[in-house]
């Protein structure tokens, strides 16, 4: 029995963890001349879609955008990207497979009132666009 407990208790804790996990994380600047917007959204049962935009008001083409989807597992605070061949069309052209991720959140041992913003950090991937790419969280899902 009280193998039992823990074992649920573990994976209570294990289901809360990939709970914060998902959300919507994102950077974002913007000017009159300028504006380029990355946004990830980590769904909870499992899947991500990527959007890129990029304006630049003297560039040629003035407007882009990008996207990529797929799915997203969490093991010890790396999220692991991959892409099926069915998740690549006309408009999902970013192929996030075995692109990885660091996920960062204020640690539960500290104590202390300060503020952390949690983010991810892209450490793998050969999308260009997410190369050492950090994203903040802006919402939760």
């Amino acid at each position: 029995m009280k193998h039992l407990l823990l074992l649920l208790f573990l994976f209570h804790a294990f289901i809360l963890n990939a709970q914060d996990v998902a959300g919507v994380y994102q950077i974002k600047s913007d000017t009159d001349e300028f504006s380029h917007i990355r946004k990830l959204t980590l769904n909870h049962d499992g899947t991500f879609e990527f959007y890129h935009y990029r304006f630049i008001a003297n560039g040629i083409p003035k407007e882009t955008r990008s996207y990529g989807k797929g799915t997203w597992t969490l093991e010890n605070k790396v999220i692991t990207f991959s892409a099926e061949a069915s998740d690549l069309d006309s408009k999902y052209t970013l192929d996030f497979n075995n692109s990885k991720a660091r996920f960062n959140t204020k640690s539960p041992r500290d104590k202390t009132n300060r503020v952390f913003a949690d983010f991810i950090i892209f450490y793998k991937t050969d999308v260009v666009l997410a190369q050492r790419l950090k994203l903040f969280k802006y919402s939760t899902l």
